[in-house]
């Protein structure tokens, strides 16, 4: 093998064939040098050194301080390298840092390697993967396939110094009397591993292995352990298939002292327009029944579980399918289980098509309710639901005109049924005055058919519509003016923007229409200013009415505080459509506002009240504050519901509830936290409840130690109401996450 020399650091480049006379030894000029495995230029090993030494008599080449070698994506530097260039043997000495091809990165002392830079022999290793984690060794040995054997490793995937450079131990590392390092699937497997967290041996690791670059692989992942009163001491694992690049399987089986056990598989795939997950439960115990109390099958035990999936296909840029589902077998399985707190499921399907101007959906759902007095017949399903929207521009006239086309068919097995369709156009003028005042024109034609059967069955008289087929027109006009004045206050900048609104609609038939989609009526700042303060289609405000309001922000360095404050008045009044105490059924309307405080990123304050025209009760009151940063914070919600309506509106009842969470961080790395639900209703406010002024919904206490590889936390939950066999009681949760650890 020849050895060239290239360009200087320093001067012009110098090449030539390797000497053929006699041996000596002698020094080389210390310049850059390029030494030629083969004739391929790929393939060549070239190095940069302070001083090089060439013996022609035994062939070998010893470059001294500095050493840099390439080839191709891998490199060495050392303080000295010795290149036989009869055996083509090369060993590196002293500070030694070696990448390889996958990016990895070995640091040690002394190392054996052959004329492709692969590594040998060494002692005394420090292996930096290239996707996190450390693996060190007393000895190495590497055969010609790039196989390697570790003798007494640890391998962790945490940080072996600190912020300032200085060496730490870490919070967990894995160490084995052997690893092995298959080069041919990039596979590292360990003999005789043990676990050892904060420097204490806690359990052995039989047959743990991972692959270098941490890519997903099948294999036992580390278990889970919980107590709780519902199922007692639950300890639960999981086997991960790696079915492919695009899709997984995770089987997990979970055993209770207190139960059978449950079977869990999670079935996820990515395809070539989009992708979907399935994940089912599945065990037999004994059900009882939320409203008598009793289980089902007496002395045996019945099915149950939960199904849930999901997806998402985008056809092209445009057309999409969206998908999702859940079910579960009874309305306790889900909180016996831990699963989940829903008190409803929804499933749904739904075909779309979105463009810049124009919206097509072709939906379906159902809904399973979980909640303790509701029929589950009552609770309709909607097949089909479509809509479409367009917006577009009339010739010759400024504003943009939208057009709707909208139908929806709800079924109830045990209630009442109703079919609805209807078309609307709505057409904008936005305009901005020379003043500065921000003008919007606007105009609505509708015209709306339902048929409804089966309306006896519907218990709230004014939700009941008149049977059969009806019909109805609605015509809007309005005018919306907003004025931003701009100043300055206090060292910051405000601006205080007067809003005014002028609505007219002619008398609207909506006693004889059915009424599915508006019933949670409220007046609040989100919809003061909306041409119908109806949530949902079936309802629409008539007459004439004034609203005026104003929004008002004050910014300066630091923090921010706005507020919208706002009330409506009409000429006609809405009893009858809708009861008293929801803020829109007199003439005048209550009066509703917002206000929101922040300094920086530590304080944020938002309070929502609504204050009855007569007497300024407070209708509604709720807080929402928070103060700290991601590590150390203090969270508080507040809410109050006082509308006096009849409990027959199951909709409106009134709530009371406070709600708290805050984690304190101390010691760097530990925390301790907490949550609470406080049902604070009073029985006058709401009969069907059963508590009176003061009830515990639930609570959480618990800390945790969370550093760049360790999550460690230990969790104490209660919960104060039993609902059928889901009991009041206590849970302990113990969660342990390794980062950049493998299957077994």
């Amino acid at each position: 093998m020849p050895v060239q020399t290239a360009p200087a650091k320093t001067g012009p480049a110098k090449t030539g064939p390797a000497k053929t006379g006699p041996a000596k030894t002698g020094p080389v000029q210390p310049t850059p040098s390029t030494v030629a495995t083969n004739t391929d230029a790929t393939e060549q090993v070239r190095f940069e050194a302070d001083s090089l030494l060439y013996d022609d008599k035994a062939q070998i080449v010893t470059a001294n301080g500095n050493v840099i070698m390439r080839r191709a994506d891998q490199s060495v530097r050392a303080d000295a390298v010795t290149w036989n260039r009869t055996t083509g043997a090369i060993e590196a000495q002293g500070n030694i840092r070696l990448v390889d091809a996958d990016g990895n990165v070995l640091y040690t002392d002394k190392l054996e390697l052959t004329d492709e830079l692969k590594a040998g022999a060494t002692e005394d290793l420090l292996l930096a993967l290239r996707e996190g984690g450390r693996l060190a060794a007393r000895s190495a040995t590497r055969d010609a396939r790039g196989d390697m054997v570790l003798h007494n490793g640890v391998y962790t995937g945490c940080a072996v110094e600190d912020d300032s450079g200085c060496p730490k131990r870490p919070s967990w590392e894995i160490t084995a009397v052997r690893v092995t390092y298959r080069a041919s699937d990039k596979r590292v497997r360990y003999y005789g591993a043990k676990l050892r967290v904060f420097g204490i041996d806690l359990l052995p690791l039989p047959g743990l292995g991972h692959t270098a670059d941490f890519r997903a692989e099948s294999g036992l992942l580390i278990p889970s352990f919980r107590l709780g009163s519902n199922n007692g001491v639950e300890v639960s694992d999981t086997y991960y298939m790696r079915l492919a690049d695009n899709k997984d399987l995770a089987l997990t089986g979970t055993v209770f002292t207190k139960a059978l056990p449950m079977l869990q598989a999670h079935y996820r795939q990515l395809a070539k327009n989009g992708a979907f997950e399935v994940t089912g439960y599945v065990t037999q115990s004994r059900k009882i029944d939320v409203a008598t109390g009793l289980t089902s099958t007496t002395g045996s035990s019945a099915f149950r579980g939960y199904f849930e999936a999901n997806g998402r296909f985008q056809f092209d840029e445009n057309w999409s399918l969206t998908g999702y589902g859940r079910v579960a077998s009874d309305r306790t399985f889900l909180r016996r289980y831990d699963i989940s707190r829903d008190d409803r499921l929804r499933s749904s399907l739904n075909l779309e098509r979105i463009d810049n101007d124009s919206y097509f959906s072709l939906a379906g759902w159902a809904v399973q309710t979980l909640r303790v007095g509701d029929r589950q017949g009552l609770v309709p399903i909607a097949l089909p639901s479509l809509e479409y929207r367009r917006r577009t521009e009339i010739p010759g006239i400024d504003g943009k005109l939208e057009l709707e086309l909208n139908t929806l068919a709800l079924t109830r097995t045990a209630g009442q049924d109703t079919q609805r369709g209807f078309g609307r156009a709505q057409w904008d003028l936005h305009q901005l005055t020379p003043w500065g005042q921000e003008v919007t024109f606007t105009a609505l034609l509708r015209g709306d058919l339902y048929h409804s059967a089966q309306n006896a069955l519907t218990t709230t008289d004014i939700y009941r519509g008149t049977p059969g087929w009806q019909a109805r027109g609605i015509a809007t006009a309005a005018i919306d003016v907003k004025w931003p004045l701009i100043g300055e206050l206090f060292g910051g900048t405000q601006v205080f923007t007067p809003h005014v609104q002028i609505v007219a609609t002619p008398h609207v038939r909506n006693l004889d229409i059915p009424n599915e989609d508006s019933r949670s009526t409220e007046l609040e700042t989100a919809n003061l200013f909306t041409l119908n303060r109806f949530p949902g289609y079936d309802r629409y405000e008539d007459g004439l009415r004034f609203t005026y309001g104003f929004d008002w922000r004050l910014d300066r360095p630091g923090w921010r505080v706005s507020t919208t404050v706002g009330q409506s008045r009409r000429l006609s009044s809405q009893n009858g459509l809708i009861p008293a105490g929801t803020g829109l059924s007199n003439r005048s309307s209550d009066i509703v506002g917002r206000t929101e405080l922040r300094f920086g990123d530590v304080v944020k304050f938002t309070h929502r009240f609504r204050l009855d025209k007569d007497t300024f009760k407070l209708r509604r009151n709720e807080v929402d504050a928070t103060i700290g940063n991601h590590r150390t914070y203090a969270e508080i919600g507040y809410m109050r519901l006082s509308r006096d309506i009849d409990t027959t509106f199951e909709d409106l009842r009134d709530r009371q509830e406070l709600r708290f969470s805050a984690r304190v961080a101390f010691a760097r790395y530990w925390s301790v936290f907490g949550s609470g639900v406080t049902n604070l209703t009073p029985r006058s406010a709401d009969p069907t409840n059963l508590s009176n002024g003061f009830q515990m919904l639930r609570h959480r206490l618990g800390f945790a130690y969370t550093d760049d590889c360790f999550d460690l936390s230990l969790t104490w939950r209660r919960d104060y109401v039993t609902t059928g066999d889901a009991y009041k009681g206590n849970a302990y949760l113990l969660s342990i996450a390794f980062r950049n650890i493998g299957t077994k």
